[in-house]
């Protein structure tokens, strides 16, 4: 909170240590909170698969927008999705609809976390720091 120097007493490393301390007390008084990117996805897919990808997004946290029709038996279904759930979802929506399905995203904007995905982050953060140890 406060420093002054003196020539015996004070040291570089002193002040460092004290900035530390300092910056985690009023970091965890803050009461933090860990965001996720959210990111606008559309999905376009035959009429049939609209279901079975609704689903999947549902499964994978995501909030469905809406759905366009489109020329040729298609749909384009608009939805927000946290980044870290699309982790393979090319491969899933190829699978899902026989390699007709096509999909597109772009960066929407920062969310807060659901409590058990942030547990989820600090457990193997601390695992990784336990293991680095």
């Amino acid at each position: 909170m406060d420093g002054s120097y003196h020539p015996v007493d004070s040291s570089e490393m002193a002040f460092k240590l004290a900035t530390i301390l300092a910056f985690k007390q009023g970091f965890m008084q803050a009461s933090p909170v860990l965001l996720e990117p959210i990111v606008s996805l559309k999905v376009v897919v035959p009429d049939k698969f609209t279901g079975d990808i609704m689903g999947d997004l549902n499964k994978r946290r995501g909030r469905v927008l809406g759905m366009n029709p489109i020329a040729g038996g298609k749909q384009e279904i608009i939805a927000d999705i946290p980044l870290a759930e699309l982790h393979g979802y090319s491969t899933d929506l190829r699978s899902m609809t026989g390699g007709i399905g096509d999909f597109s995203y772009e960066f929407a904007r920062y969310e807060q976390a659901p409590s058990d995905v942030q547990q989820r982050v600090i457990e193997e953060n601390a695992k990784e720091e336990a293991a680095e140890d």
